[in-house]
């Protein structure tokens, strides 16, 4: 058996872009879904004393601190360079459970809100998230987009709500006009036959008229 032969040293300076070419045509490999946090402001705050502090948290994994975000009503803009950011990185085709949330001395942290954060979410690398009267905030991730996993196939609740009500609309047109049509094709056939009868009982008058003068033209030829 033999061995193939040893890489020579004037092919081995090509080897290493070769293999980043190789790893670069994977799908999936270099796309990291890194969601970074692009501004946010809350609107209220839970502690009674102090300054807030705020994170953002995603099932199974670490807090992240937003060190600078420690007043209510103002609007807070980062870089996505800070040093605790990324905040997570997302799947292709799954969501993650997060939320935005304020530590509490004494008790199990203050919710902002809690949500299933997805790729398919982020339309042209943006994603905005608010409730009312807790936050609003504005990630981003590049390389997510809105069609994305199976979620990129999702329609908003009123477009569905619209579309669902189309449908209905177009049901009950098509049973109308079908009771219309059914309701004409009767009308049309009792008309038929009234119209039917008139010309038999026309056509019965019209003999018995005609049979009567030939009785009475036989009646006169007898007496001639």
């Amino acid at each position: 058996m033999r061995w193939p032969p040893p890489i020579s040293l004037r092919r081995r300076p090509f080897l290493l872009p070769a293999l980043l070419v190789a790893l670069y045509s994977i799908p999936g490999t270099f796309s990291l879904r890194f969601v970074t946090l692009d501004t946010v402001e809350i609107f209220t705050t839970h502690e009674w004393f102090g300054k807030p502090t705020v994170y953002f948290h995603c099932n199974g994994e670490n807090k992240t601190y937003l060190p600078d975000v420690k007043e209510a009503h103002t609007l807070y803009t980062f870089k996505g360079e800070e040093s605790w950011q990324p905040l997570t990185e997302l799947p292709e085709k799954k969501c993650k459970r997060c939320g935005l949330y304020e530590e509490d001395t004494f008790k199990p942290a203050d919710v902002f809100d809690e949500w299933e954060m997805c790729s398919s979410d982020f339309k042209d690398g943006k994603y905005t998230r608010l409730k009312e009267n807790q936050f609003n905030a504005t990630f981003l991730c590049p390389n997510c987009t809105a069609s994305a996993g199976v979620h990129g196939n999702r329609e908003p609740s009123s477009e569905v709500e619209t579309n669902k009500a189309s449908v209905l609309v177009i049901i009950i047109v098509s049973v109308l006009a079908s009771v219309l049509v059914i309701i004409a094709l009767f009308l049309g056939y009792k008309y038929w036959q009234k119209k039917k009868r008139e010309r038999d009982q026309a056509r019965f008058l019209k003999l018995f008229e005609e049979g009567d003068d030939l009785e009475d033209e036989l009646g006169l030829s007898n007496e001639l």
